[in-house]
């Protein structure tokens, strides 16, 4: 078997228990070389639990830089990747689908090109899958570049923390995204049952999260931090301008469609979300720390997590 073909048995790794399991990490252009080579090895190489493969999707043309670190991971993986390279730019939720079509295994984890798994995030969520169809975890954020192979607490400020039970999770999606997209570990067949991936820029995890939990998806949190997430100004300010109201003007319609809003709470989130979608960034920042992260003191110091 060579680094470029997964197991098709699905059998995953001899000698383990925990099931065969695939990583979904979808590139673009706007992605940093070095960013996507210490997010992959702390996917593959650092994992106490390596992955039975990895989807590497390009999502269109990227720089020769990203290009050649692309090439240099999948030649000296010591986890499978299946690599799909897109001729055309499709966005994430396009790259997602097309992603998700080429992994070969039923349980999938999702991770970023920027971002840092810590070593024991596949050896917690992937055993832990076993009845359930939709599992993420809290993350720690972080804006200095930690050390390579160890874990990067001096360079983390806090923690994001999600609701754990269902019953919270879907009281918390009428306002809030329930889950940490990087952290996320889903079972496929659920995420074709509820649709897929759709495209609905900036919104396409919530979206797709929405309606998993409206279709009846088992869903639950880690409260332990195991991914790292890089944040900055930059961060907030993609959020905001038109493009990014009308999607969540759109996103907060079909929500209250499925039922997972009511109508007060719909008109509540309008009024909220205009006015966090074309405020100034670093405003956006601010109210997002202030009013989202410390909700229900959930935003803590890391090594303060209990």
């Amino acid at each position: 078997m060579t680094h470029q073909d997964a197991d098709p048995a699905g059998e995953g790794s001899a000698g383990r228990e925990a099931p065969a399991f695939s990583v979904l990490l979808p590139v673009y252009a706007g992605d940093r070389a070095e960013w996507l080579r210490r997010a992959f090895v702390s996917i593959t190489t650092e994992q106490e639990l390596p992955p039975d493969e990895v989807v590497l999707v390009r999502d269109g043309p990227v720089p020769e830089e990203l290009e050649a670190m692309i090439a240099d991971l999948r030649e000296h993986s010591e986890v499978p990747v299946r690599y799909v390279p897109l001729p055309q730019n499709l966005r994430l939720a396009g790259a997602l689908s097309v992603g998700l079509d080429h992994c070969r295994h039923e349980i999938v984890a999702r991770a970023d090109a920027d971002d840092i798994c810590f070593p024991q995030r596949f050896a917690r969520q992937i055993p832990a899958m076993k009845g359930l169809d939709l599992l993420g975890s809290a993350m720690a954020e972080f804006s200095a570049e930690p050390q390579e192979g160890a874990a990067p607490l001096q360079s983390l400020t806090a923690t994001r923390s999600r609701p754990e039970s269902a019953e919270e999770i879907r009281s918390y999606a009428a306002f809030h995204n329930p889950f940490n997209h990087p952290s996320i570990v889903f079972r496929k067949s659920a995420v074709h049952a509820a649709g897929g991936y759709q495209d609905m820029p900036l919104m396409e995890d919530y979206w797709l999260f929405v309606r998993m939990i409206a279709n009846g998806a088992r869903a639950g949190n880690m409260a332990e931090a195991l991914v790292a997430y890089r944040v900055g100004e930059e961060l907030f300010e993609r959020r905001g301008g038109l493009r990014a109201l009308r999607s969540d003007l759109r996103f907060q319609r079909g929500t209250h469609a499925l039922g997972i809003t009511t109508r007060g709470q719909y008109m509540r989130n309008l009024v909220l979300r205009v006015g966090y979608r074309l405020v100034p960034g670093r405003l956006r920042a601010w109210g997002y720390n202030k009013f989202v992260a410390d909700r229900d003191e959930r935003r803590r110091p890391v090594g303060e997590q209990g």
